[in-house]
């Protein structure tokens, strides 16, 4: 009896660790999102830099897929400024792939372009843990086009 109560006190002391560590990864994520958000609107290459891993990729709404940290930063500075709005991205979702590889989407939404628009999109990015923190390793982002009629 005495072990069993023992088992079931260290199962619940490993699945409340897990889930400590699961909530400061998400909470590390979230940050690292909002850096990037700032650091796109602040315009600033060094703390975008800083953000990605060095083989990190993005493919944008443009249909242009940028590879290698350099080429994302370099695209990613141009971006913000030739589309001179304000950027928000809204986590919807976290998913943990493994303790060091996440899956984050969101709404990512661009307001004040010309005209008083606002662009909606969805983005994805892919995180990884690594020596320095969590670093995002790719972003997919997606205009999502009109629905099709059906036939």
């Amino acid at each position: 009896m005495q072990i069993t109560i023992m088992m079931c006190l260290v199962l619940a002391s490993v699945l409340f660790t897990q889930q400590i560590a699961k909530s400061d990864d998400e909470a590390a994520i979230r940050r690292i999102v909002s850096r990037y958000v700032d650091a796109r609107e602040k315009i600033d290459p060094q703390a975008v830099e800083g953000l990605f891993t060095e083989d990190a990729d993005q493919l944008v709404s443009s249909g242009e897929w940028r590879k290698g940290r350099e080429a994302v930063v370099r695209g990613t500075m141009a971006s913000s400024r030739n589309n001179a709005g304000n950027r928000s991205i809204t986590v919807e979702s976290i998913r943990m792939l493994t303790p060091d590889v996440a899956i984050v989407d969101g709404r990512y939404e661009l307001t004040g372009l010309a005209g008083g628009a606002t662009r909606k999109m969805w983005t994805t990015f892919a995180m990884k843990r690594t020596e320095k923190g969590w670093r995002i390793s790719a972003i997919r982002n997606m205009l999502p086009a009109a629905p099709t009629q059906s036939r």
